[in-house]
């Protein structure tokens, strides 16, 4: 691969590489032509040999990311397996449900921690090497829910809402320091996370009727966007929220 979106060369870092949209964003910028760091509390090891046969190198750092405490360390240990970090991509995250008058500490601080805590701690770990080396790119997962407030989900659209507040934040220190930060905002896609709404028939079928696109997404078309943000091609693009979501956000 030759042009401005080839990767070849690059370090990157995904978190919640394991499955859905992490293992496709993984996979992506391998095929792009990265070597790739999966983060995971368990169970890479699909995403790991996908990439292992794509002739890229590729490692699996175990982290739970219910802490920043592992955060310094994920980005030292890609340092040590690939000799710098080019690209992270914050994706790990989780949800809680629960209408607002019963949502619970508990439910917000999961939610939180995973969601918005975690990936400021692993951008600045990671920035502080990109800031070193003059050069990288930051891609941070967000979600419509960074534009919308959704139902029932209150810690993961605050949560959503404060990574787009974060990614603008640090796009604004870093741009001048050749540092990328942005973030893609999924729309329906297929996923653990939105199991339960594909389970509830009457709920799915609502959120497909006003998809343009007339179908949910599969995580895998996320995998573009992703090498896009992360390669040369956005030099110039700071600090955006890029929804692929259909046209869910057009209508």
């Amino acid at each position: 691969m030759n042009g401005p979106f080839d990767l070849t060369g690059k370090v990157a870092c995904v978190t919640g590489a394991n499955s859905g949209i992490g293992r496709a964003v993984a996979e992506a910028l391998a095929q792009a032509g990265a070597d790739v760091a999966l983060v995971a509390r368990s169970g890479a090891d699909e995403t790991r040999a996908t990439i292992a046969a794509m002739g890229r190198r590729v490692a699996v750092i175990g982290a739970d990311l219910s802490s920043a405490e592992p955060a310094a360390r994920i980005v030292e240990e890609t340092v040590a397996f690939g000799g710098r970090i080019d690209i992270l991509v914050n994706n790990a995250g989780t949800i809680r449900r629960a209408d607002a008058v019963d949502f619970t500490e508990a439910d917000w601080d999961a939610v939180m921690d995973v969601n918005l805590k975690s990936a400021f701690f692993l951008a600045q770990a990671a920035g502080r090497r990109m800031i070193a080396q003059g050069a990288g790119k930051i891609v941070n997962i967000a979600s419509l829910l960074s534009f919308q407030g959704g139902i029932r989900v209150a810690s993961y659209t605050a949560s959503k809402s404060g990574l787009a507040g974060l990614t603008r934040l640090l796009a604004c220190e870093w741009a001048g320091k050749g540092v990328n930060v942005n973030a893609i905002a999924p729309g329906y896609f297929v996923t653990n996370n939105t199991a339960a709404l594909v389970a509830d028939t009457a709920r799915y079928e609502a959120i497909l009727a006003r998809i343009p696109a007339g179908r949910w997404g599969e995580p895998g078309q996320l995998g573009g966007a992703a090498v896009f943000l992360s390669s040369s091609a956005a030099d110039y693009v700071h600090g955006v929220v890029l929804p692929v979501d259909g046209g869910w956000m057009a209508r």
